[in-house]
C-alpha cells in the first residue's frame, strides 16, 4: 500500500492521505481583496476527504502586497468571503490553513499606501517583478523599518490570525519562506541591521519567531504551521551559512510546539520536478531537529513523494502546479491515473480559463 495513502496527524487533525495542496498565489479576488464566487468554486474542486489544504498566500497588511488582486485578510470585510471557502471545503471533509503573508521589499510604490516606499529590515532592494494592476514591475527599493514600527507589523500578524479564526479555518500558517518579510529578516544578505533584529543568529530569528508566537496567541501551537525555504534563491535571497541559520529557526520552532513545519526543497535548475535519483536535501538536514509534523514542497512527482515519506524525511508532501490542473489530484494519485499538464501563462490572475475549467479524471475520460 502507498505510503502517501495511510492516515497521519497534523496538529488536533486526523488526515486520511499525506497529500496537501500547497499555497498558490493566484489572483482572482473581488475589489476590495474578498475572495471572490471562483475562488470558492476553486477551492471546493480541491478539497477532499480528510485532506489538507494550504490556502494562496494571504496579506495580513495593505503595505504586504505584492500582487494586485490577492485576496486579504488585513480586514473585517474580507472574513465573510473567506468563510465561504472555508464552509466549502468542510462540506467536502477537507481542513484549510490560511496563509500569512507579507512581502516586505518585494513590493513596488503603485502596491503600496499613497506610493510609498515598501518595507524591509535593510534598505536593499530585491532582483524580480512585482504584479500591480498595470502589469509586472521590478521591485522599488524598499526603506528600513524602525525598530519602533516592527510591534506593529508583529500585530498585524496576530490580528490575521484572528481573522482566520472567525472565517472558519483550521488553523495558520506563517508564511516565512521565498524571500518575503521573515525570510529577510531571518538571512543576513538582507539583513544588516545592529539592533535586536539583526546581527546574530539569534537576533535574525527573533521577528518570525514573534510571529509565530502572536498566531500561538490565538490558535493556540497545533494549529500554527511555519514554511520556510533554505535553499531558495528567489528575490535574491542569501545567508552566509544557512544549515546555521535554518537549523537554529527550526530547532526553536520545534520548542514552540508548532503543529508542522513545511519545507520548500529546491528545484534542480533546467527542470521542474526533483530530478530523479537526486534526493530532497533540506528536509533531510531539518528531520532530525524537528519532531513534529514535516511537510516537504518543490518540484515533487508521485514517485519522488512516496519516496520522501517512506524514508521518513517528511510526513506529508505539497503538490503545487499538479493541484493546479488537476483538481482531483489525491484520487489521481491514488488511482495511479495520468496527470493533466498545466498551463502557466493562466497562473496569475484572469478568469476561470486555467483555474476552474480543468476536469476530473472521471470527467475527462467520459469526454
Amino acid at each position: 500500500m502507498s505510503r502517501l495513502f495511510t492516515p497521519t496527524q497534523v496538529g488536533p487533525y486526523r488526515l486520511s492521505h499525506r497529500i496537501v495542496m500547497a499555497p498558490l498565489t493566484r489572483m482572482r479576488s473581488d475589489p476590495g481583496d474578498i475572495p471572490s464566487d471562483l475562488m470558492v468554486k476553486y477551492y471546493t474542486q480541491r478539497a477532499s476527504d480528510g485532506g489538507l489544504i494550504v490556502s494562496e498566500a494571504t496579506p495580513v497588511s495593505i503595505r504586504g502586497y505584492g500582487y494586485a488582486g490577492a485576496p486579504g485578510i488585513y480586514s473585517d470585510t474580507q472574513i465573510a468571503g473567506w468563510q465561504r471557502v472555508t464552509d466549502a471545503v468542510h462540506a467536502n471533509g477537507g481542513r484549510i490553513f490560511l496563509q500569512l503573508w507579507h512581502v516586505g521589499r518585494q513590493s513596488h510604490v503603485d502596491l503600496q499606501p499613497n506610493g510609498e516606499a515598501p518595507v524591509a529590515p535593510s534598505a536593499i532592494a530585491a532582483e524580480g517583478h512585482a504584479y500591480t494592476k498595470r502589469g509586472e514591475a521590478p521591485f522599488s527599493m524598499p526603506r528600513a523599518l524602525e525598530l519602533r514600527e516592527i510591534p506593529g507589523i508583529i500585530e498585524e500578524f496576530r490580528s490575521g490570525a484572528e481573522r482566520a479564526l472567525r472565517a472558519g479555518f483550521d488553523g495558520v500558517e506563517i508564511h516565512g519562506a521565498n524571500g518575503y518579510l521573515p525570510d529577510q529578516f531571518l538571512q543576513d544578505g538582507t539583513n544588516e541591521r545592529t539592533d535586536e533584529y539583526g546581527g546574530p543568529i539569534e537576533n535574525r530569528a527573533r521577528f518570525l519567531l514573534e510571529v509565530t508566537q502572536a498566531a500561538i496567541s490565538v490558535w493556540g501551537s497545533d494549529r500554527v504551521g511555519v514554511r520556510i525555504s533554505p535553499s531558495g534563491t528567489y528575490g535574491s535571497m542569501s545567508d552566509s551559512n544557512p544549515p546555521a541559520t535554518f537549523g537554529y529557526v527550526t530547532t526553536e520552532l520545534d520548542r514552540l510546539g508548532i503543529a508542522y513545519l513545511h519545507v520548500v526543497e529546491p528545484r534542480i535548475k533546467g527542470t521542474e520536478e526533483i530530478s530523479h535519483g537526486q534526493a530532497p536535501i533540506a528536509t533531510q538536514h531539518l528531520r532530525p531537529k524537528f519532531s513534529r509534523t514535516l511537510i516537504a514542497a518543490g518540484g515533487f512527482a508521485p514517485a519522488s513523494a512516496e519516496a520522501i515519506v517512506t524514508s521518513g524525511d517528511a510526513d506529508l508532501v505539497a503538490f503545487g502546479r499538479h493541484f493546479i490542473s488537476n483538481p482531483d489530484l489525491p484520487e489521481r494519485l491514488r488511482r495511479g491515473l495520468p496527470l493533466s499538464r498545466y498551463d502557466r501563462s493562466t497562473f496569475y490572475g484572469g478568469d476561470a480559463r486555467g483555474y476552474t475549467d480543468y476536469p476530473t479524471a472521471d470527467l475527462a475520460s467520459a469526454a
